[in-house]
């Protein structure tokens, strides 16, 4: 009878660590040109994003044998990959470096995040913040933590609550003055989930729905009394398709941030 290796949160941070520490900072704000591509326009990679995912695919594999690695390098690459992530037994997401444009400009909001799935459901999900020398780790059914600390439920809603997103066309929506009006996020997932679960700001409304953005965020949202939902009301699983989502510090946010999503 084999028995399932199943490695330990500090494992999965420990490697995180090691790969910011070894291929990630050094190269924070030393690029050169000859280390940046583009995807698309606009859309980054770099020679850290590129070697952390490799590492990081490596060693997740040697930890969790059988185990599928999906990332997002190999995604571009491989795009058949992305639709593993809703229906394979057992799999690591991996966004090496989230928030490439940020790290490429030499803005500390970037992110290594990391989710465990099992048939298509979270389980445990890691966000580091290399820059910020934060660090984000939830677990289904047992909380989340910031820095090694457990992070409150959040409960109710503000008077007119606070929402960022990245599409120009919601910049400024209020919702008839229901909502503070909708700032730019940090172009982010990593950045802008950990300040919703926290406070900071109340809901991010995104329309892009790659599962290695979402999976880590929408864990640390559940765990702290959060939800990500579609727009359509269903709530966020990996692998999910559709016109978008938001992710609210509650339910009852999430019902008046509903409202950035008109017709």
């Amino acid at each position: 009878m084999s028995v399932r290796h199943e490695p330990s949160s500090d494992d999965i941070l420990d490697l995180m660590r090691a790969v910011a520490a070894e291929q990630i900072l050094p190269r924070f704000r030393r690029l050169a040109d000859a280390d940046i591509d583009q995807k698309a326009p606009g859309d980054f990679v770099t020679v850290a994003d590129r070697e952390a995912e490799r590492v990081l695919t490596r060693e997740l594999t040697a930890m969790a044998p059988g185990c599928l690695v999906i990332g997002e390098e190999a995604c571009f690459l491989d795009p058949a990959l992305e639709g593993s992530a809703g229906s394979v037994e057992h799999a690591f997401l991996v966004d090496p470096v989230d928030g490439t444009r940020n790290f490429v400009r030499g803005s500390a909001n970037f992110a290594v995040m990391i989710a465990e799935v099992r048939s298509g459901e979270t389980v445990r999900a890691w966000i580091l913040q290399p820059a910020l020398g934060h660090v984000y780790v939830a677990e289904a059914g047992a909380g989340a933590t910031r820095d090694g600390e457990a992070l409150p439920v959040r409960e109710g809603h503000p008077t007119r609550p606070q929402g960022v997103a990245s599409q120009r066309r919601l910049i400024g929506f209020d919702a008839g003055a229901s909502l503070s009006p909708i700032v730019f996020g940090a172009f982010a997932a990593g950045i802008d989930y950990p300040r919703v679960a926290t406070g900071a700001i109340d809901f991010v409304v995104y329309k892009n729905l790659h599962p290695w953005d979402h999976a880590p965020g929408s864990l640390l949202l559940r765990e702290t009394g959060g939800v990500s939902r579609m727009r359509d009301g269903r709530d966020y699983r990996p692998g999910e398709t559709g016109q978008g989502m938001i992710g609210a510090g509650t339910q009852e946010i999430w019902a008046l941030a509903r409202s950035a999503f008109p017709g």
